[in-house]
């Protein structure tokens, strides 16, 4: 008996240091993109590392090499989880890839929220935007300044990924809605280089389209790129999304129409702060909405 009671104390005491541990760990903010290439993510960190330190809590943040590069967030996630992180703030690569190490997580009490992306785990909050409402405010801002039965294209970024699919899919019914002729949906994987190339496949197959939308800003600077070699740049009417620094110089030049602007310092330093509430016992609602603004040339000064 002696033996047994020793056991269990040693056990007591090895399962409290775990909890101690993971309680004394940084808290993980997994973005999907590295910061220093893309302005979105650089405001998410920003805004993760502006909460940690009013907060006094650690805050490390981390990403893959690249938004595609699914294994790599996996391999993260799962080496952190084993380091003891004391929360984690996600945008997943891709949600159904990662539901498993999220999963692996909530089973050792380890708090965490979906930022940016949905995951696909029951009961984890969203931080970020209702992303079928801002692409459908990019469609009606088309619609406003292109003429019925036109035809118009869409950008879209990587399909599998919940932020991708809603963004399309927002795009898509407003436009139908108000009678334009979506002639092409392809993907550009949210980059720069190959929004470019998708765009001069799509004049090359429909020279006569008069909109696009592009479900971020780097594959609408792509376009951008594509309609000046085209010599198109003033005959299609182009809006992005996620208000970038560059893409407002783009509009301030009347280059780009419009981008939907996120609030990805929002969405850092939401992710912190909720965290932190999970961690004190409180409950968080199942959506945090970071909310969306249309940034034209009325407003795009305060963009950049």
């Amino acid at each position: 008996m002696k033996k047994m009671n020793v056991l269990a104390v040693a056990l007591g005491l090895a399962s409290m240091a775990g909890l101690a541990s993971a309680a004394d760990g940084n808290i993980l903010v997994d973005i999907k993109g590295p910061g220093s290439g893309n302005p979105f993510w650089a405001a998410v960190q920003k805004g993760a590392e502006t909460a940690g330190a009013a907060n006094k809590v650690k805050v490390l943040v981390m990403s893959p090499p690249a938004e595609s590069d699914v294994q790599a967030q996996v391999a993260q996630v799962e080496d952190q989880i084993a380091k003891g992180v004391s929360g984690i703030a996600l945008a997943p690569t891709d949600p159904t890839a990662l539901a498993s190490v999220v999963d692996a997580a909530l089973k050792k009490k380890i708090p965490v929220v979906f930022i940016d992306t949905k995951g696909t785990n029951a009961g984890v909050t969203f931080i970020g935007t209702n992303n079928e409402v801002g692409a459908k405010m990019a469609a009606d801002h088309i619609c406003k300044n292109v003429p019925k039965g036109s035809e118009v294209a869409i950008l879209q970024g990587i399909i599998t990924q919940s932020t991708g699919k809603a963004r399309a899919d927002g795009a898509k019914a407003g436009l139908v809605a108000c009678g334009l002729k979506v002639v092409a949906e392809q993907p550009a994987d949210w980059d720069t280089a190959k929004g470019q190339s998708v765009t001069e496949n799509i004049l090359t197959a429909h020279p006569g389209i008069k909109g696009i939308f592009a479900s971020n800003d780097n594959m609408a600077m792509g376009a951008l790129e594509a309609l000046k070699s085209a010599k198109k740049l003033k005959n299609v009417f182009v809006v992005g999304f996620d208000g970038t620094p560059d893409a407002a110089k783009a509009i301030l030049a009347g280059d780009l129409a419009a981008s939907v602007a996120q609030a990805p310092g929002n969405m850092g330093k939401l992710a912190v702060e909720s965290i932190l509430k999970l961690q004190k016992g409180e409950k968080l609602a199942a959506v945090i909405d970071t909310g969306t603004v249309l940034v034209t040339k009325a407003n795009a000064a305060s963009y950049k």
